[in-house]
């Protein structure tokens, strides 16, 4: 199609500007489908995070969300108990982050397969564990609640659902810009080496234990941003954030969407956030329809929904050419 034939050839910053300029027209919308546009933005993020541990460097993290919600309970706990304004929380948001990643990336990095995804599944646990037993500084399962939304010294409205999901999209837009060029750069393309032959880069010369746990502090830092701008707009943080079950969900997005690429968590995130929010308001099994998502998803299209979008581009240019032949 000659409007398919265009849109290949328009670059990828026109693109992704386009892309912008339509999650910002969201703005014009009911209160509600903003709230879901700013839920779908963190998310987008968080699993962009886990994205460069998956698509690239193929190491599948089961316990990405303790990053997450350590990095939630850093913030709320500076900006709740002591008064901390916004980027004194999120200073202390994203140390708490990447300080657990390099902690548990010590341990989880030198393991590949099936045991990689367990002890990084075990580690995530036991943050959940600490979460929970740790009352005097979490509130235990009653978590924290009321966490203030700050205003910035620009005087930027996040009080307001609509200022909240701006800076939300110019924050998920930038981590996303700067992941992107991480996957893009020698070292994204160095990971994959490593993904495709760990002992053929390792002949090579290339430190593959310091790639792959730098890549593995790297994407528990961005996972900290969503932490940080969801407990913001959550305005609540409890042990439920870091359980395991929020790590599967998001592994679920990166398959879903795909992964190795930049649009498919993005997508994956957009496509479950919505699917949850407007599947529950309509059945009580919306869980079960969202289980057949996922399987025709991974029987039908492997490398998730982006995947699926450039081979149908392919067969179609594929088939336009033996025609003008």
């Amino acid at each position: 199609m000659p409007v398919l034939r265009a849109l290949d050839r328009v670059p990828g910053w026109a693109r992704s500007a386009a892309a912008f300029a339509a999650a910002a027209l969201v703005l014009l919308a009911p209160p509600y489908y903003i709230h879901l546009a700013t839920l779908s933005v963190i998310s987008a993020i968080f699993a962009s995070s886990l994205n460069l541990l998956i698509g690239h460097a193929g190491l599948t993290s089961f316990g990405h969300a303790a990053y997450f919600g350590v990095s939630a309970y850093a913030a709320g706990i500076v900006a709740l108990r002591y008064g901390g304004g916004f980027w004194l929380a999120a200073a202390a948001a994203l140390l708490a982050a990447g300080a657990l990643g390099a902690i548990f990336g010590l341990l989880a990095s030198r393991s590949r397969g099936v045991y990689f995804l367990l002890i990084t599944m075990a580690l995530g646990q036991v943050s959940w564990g600490l979460a929970y037993r740790w009352t005097s500084l979490t509130g235990g399962d009653n978590g924290l609640p009321g966490v203030p939304r700050p205003a910035l010294t620009l005087g930027w409205p996040l009080s307001d659902v609509h200022g909240y999901y701006l800076f939300a999209l110019l924050v998920g837009g930038a981590a996303i810009a700067i992941m992107a060029r991480v996957g893009a750069s020698p070292f994204g393309y160095a990971l994959r080496g490593i993904r495709e032959s760990e002992s053929r880069m390792r002949t090579l010369g290339y430190p593959v234990w310091g790639f792959t746990y730098a890549a593995f502090v790297i994407s528990a830092l961005f996972a900290g941003v969503a932490g940080l701008l969801y407990v913001f707009y959550n305005g609540f943080v409890s042990p439920a954030d870091l359980h395991v079950s929020v790590s599967a969900q998001t592994v679920l997005m990166v398959i879903l969407g795909g992964a190795g690429t930049v649009g498919g968590p993005i997508a994956g995130a957009t496509g479950i956030v919505l699917l949850q929010n407007l599947l529950s308001s309509l059945t009580r099994r919306w869980m079960g329809i969202l289980g057949i998502v996922f399987i025709l998803v991974v029987l039908y299209a492997p490398d998730g929904l982006t995947g699926f979008s450039r081979a149908w581009r392919s067969r179609r240019r594929a088939g336009a050419a033996e025609q003008r032949a």
